[in-house]
């Protein structure tokens, strides 16, 4: 009996254990990317592991500390994570860096590329076939609004069908949904939208590195 007793009582608290871990692998990290046009809090998603790990550890580490929005493009998107950016000089062409590696590709029909998405860049389809991302480098969504009869077009020629989450999105507060299946989507921005808007409106050079340095820092919110 004693024996039995034991047992139950370990299982038991075995389960209490999973069960409290369990609730704590279903919250999503916030981030928060501290930038001279405002704020923005992003959540990572919990689909996409690798990629979620991987930005931790990088924040945790310091790596986005001071470096620029190397790449912005209206109506497209804002891209960051060269290492090179910190201190660079003026007009010097960047979004070659990076921490040495790769992430596999963690591609999911649930996230997709609508405004104020996550997503990690990457080296072309060519000298990639395999869409591994880079270990640091991401951008985030601004894109456009589409009508129905354009995306109806694009399911055509990509021979699959955008979820209804993805037409309302696109649709609404747009998107860019030719890159949905390409790229990895590893987060959303919860808060400052605007702050995209603000970025892609700043003149650029032939390079889309805007003139005037667009630094940010990422940080954890506990």
């Amino acid at each position: 009996m004693k024996i039995l007793r034991l047992l139950f009582i370990t299982i038991f608290l075995s389960a209490s254990v999973f069960s409290v871990k369990g609730q704590s692998a279903n919250e999503e990290q916030l981030i928060k990317i501290a930038t001279v046009q405002g704020n923005m809090i992003i959540k990572l998603y919990n689909q996409t592991p690798a990629h979620r790990d991987n930005m931790i550890k990088l924040i945790e580490e310091g790596f986005y500390d001071g470096q620029l929005f190397h790449r912005v493009i209206k109506d497209f998107m804002i891209q960051g994570g060269d290492p090179h950016s910190v201190n660079a000089d003026k007009g010097q062409q960047l979004g070659q860096g990076g921490p040495g590696y790769t992430i596999p590709a963690e591609f999911n029909d649930q996230l997709f590329h609508k405004k104020g998405a996550l997503a990690a860049a990457r080296k072309g389809d060519r000298g990639n076939p395999e869409k591994a991302s880079s270990g640091s480098q991401f951008y985030i969504v601004q894109g456009r609004v589409y009508r129905a009869d354009m995306l109806k077009a694009m399911e055509q020629d990509r021979q699959k069908a955008f979820s209804p989450e993805a037409v309302e999105a696109y649709t609404t507060i747009g998107g860019t949904p030719h890159l949905d299946g390409g790229y990895t989507v590893f987060g959303e921005v919860l808060e400052g939208l605007e702050v995209i808007d603000r970025i892609t409106a700043m003149p650029s050079d032939s390079n889309d590195r805007p003139f005037e340095d667009v630094v940010y820092n990422i940080s954890l919110i506990k």
